[in-house]
């Protein structure tokens, strides 16, 4: 797991997020000055939290996107295992 600065708006939303708390773009931005909750969320999974995104209709017809930690599945988590088995490491994904 990536240790966040404390003094960051990534480790407050991800605190936040933590306490069981969950943000849409606009409540993201109200909240904590975050303009771009998408890049948030992609930060935070790169440093190995399980963000989730559901989308959803709103009353009047807008798509809106809500972000909220949650557990990986069992799949994912041995999918992890089996790539450290294979000699995979952080790096050589991102570099793929």
């Amino acid at each position: 797991m990536k240790y966040f600065n404390p003094e960051t708006k990534t480790y407050k939303l991800l605190e936040a997020l933590k306490a069981g708390n969950t943000f849409t773009q606009a409540q993201a931005d109200k909240k904590f000055g975050i303009k771009n909750l998408s890049a948030e969320a992609s930060r935070l999974r790169a440093g190995g939290h399980a963000v989730y995104s559901n989308t959803s209709k709103a009353g009047n017809g807008v798509t809106v996107t809500t972000y909220s930690l949650g557990r990986p599945s069992r799949e994912i988590v041995a999918l992890g295992y089996a790539a450290k088995q294979a000699g995979f490491t952080v790096e050589t994904i991102k570099a793929i």
